[in-house]
């Protein structure tokens, strides 16, 4: 695996792989890597021949008072890990390399109305942070294959979005989401949890199962089962900011024919904000 840190050099060597004939994959992250990133890195490696993944972490997804500073940065284990994962190429650029002109004077992309809804609502501005890195990301090794983990759900309906509207040329995929032994979705952020918050956290992914099972059930009140997943949330300790049931392809709210769905929550354990979700199908009985 080379590790490069600046995009002239990462695009020679993406040149002598097309000239090749080889496809290219990219697994975008922002490093702190667990068993959920190097399962993605495995879908790619199916579906392309060379795998490029970027670990950088990204301060115009942060917002004022957010973990910026203390988010997880471990480029020496990832790169160990990549290694064994049999990645071709980590790119690790400075933020100097990606914003040229500084984070003042950075051309933002931003995909309107997705952006604002759910997390965006909590958390504003982040989307057009995380639009305006993948857009770099793509224009700067060009895939033709983009993997996304399936827990940041809205993440990736904006990112699918983007690409479209864009004519962006690239197939974007998605990766399940890995879990630990009591349901909690794997997060970088995890490692914020206390013991015992740790324990409690299970809650987020029973009470979105819940919601799921109770929807195929026949309980259509959208509006019931969220205040129902609140209350829940609420027992178990979780300051909740939504859980809600979407369609899965635009985020919108189900009618009477909607089949593709997608249960979505986050809230907060202690100092920890978690997300987590279920995408599910109604099947016409």
């Amino acid at each position: 695996m080379k590790t490069i840190r600046d995009i002239p050099a990462l695009r020679a060597l993406l040149q002598g792989y097309r000239q090749d004939g080889d496809t290219v994959a990219l697994v975008p992250t922002m490093g702190g890597l667990h068993k959920g990133h190097i399962g993605l890195v495995q879908l790619a490696s199916k579906n392309a021949d060379r795998v490029v993944t970027s670990v950088f972490v990204n301060p115009t997804q942060f917002g004022p008072h957010e973990d910026f500073e203390n988010y997880p940065r471990t480029l020496n284990t990832d790169r160990r890990r990549l290694s064994r994962a049999d990645v071709d190429i980590l790119f690790a650029p400075p933020h100097e390399e990606i914003y040229p002109f500084g984070l003042e004077n950075m051309t933002s992309v931003s995909v309107p109305g997705l952006s604002t809804i759910l997390c965006g609502e909590y958390r504003p501005g982040h989307f057009d942070g995380v639009t305006s890195i993948v857009n770099r990301l793509f224009n700067v090794v060009a895939p033709d294959i983009a993997v996304f983990g399936q827990k940041d759900f809205q993440q990736l309906v904006i990112i699918r979005r983007m690409a479209a509207d864009l004519h962006i040329p690239v197939k974007i995929l998605s990766g399940r989401t890995c879990r630990e032994k009591n349901g909690l979705a794997l997060s970088s952020r995890n490692r914020y949890l206390t013991v015992d918050e740790h324990d409690r956290a299970s809650e987020l992914y029973g009470t979105i199962c819940e919601c799921r099972d109770r929807y195929l059930d026949g309980a259509r009140d959208v509006s019931a089962l969220e205040r129902d997943g609140f209350a829940r949330l609420s027992r178990a300790g979780f300051e909740p900011e939504y859980m809600t049931v979407r369609n899965s392809a635009d985020l919108s709210l189900p009618d009477e024919d909607s089949r593709d769905l997608v249960v979505l929550a986050a809230a907060r354990m202690g100092a920890t904000r978690l997300i987590d979700n279920v995408p599910f199908e109604v099947v016409d009985s």
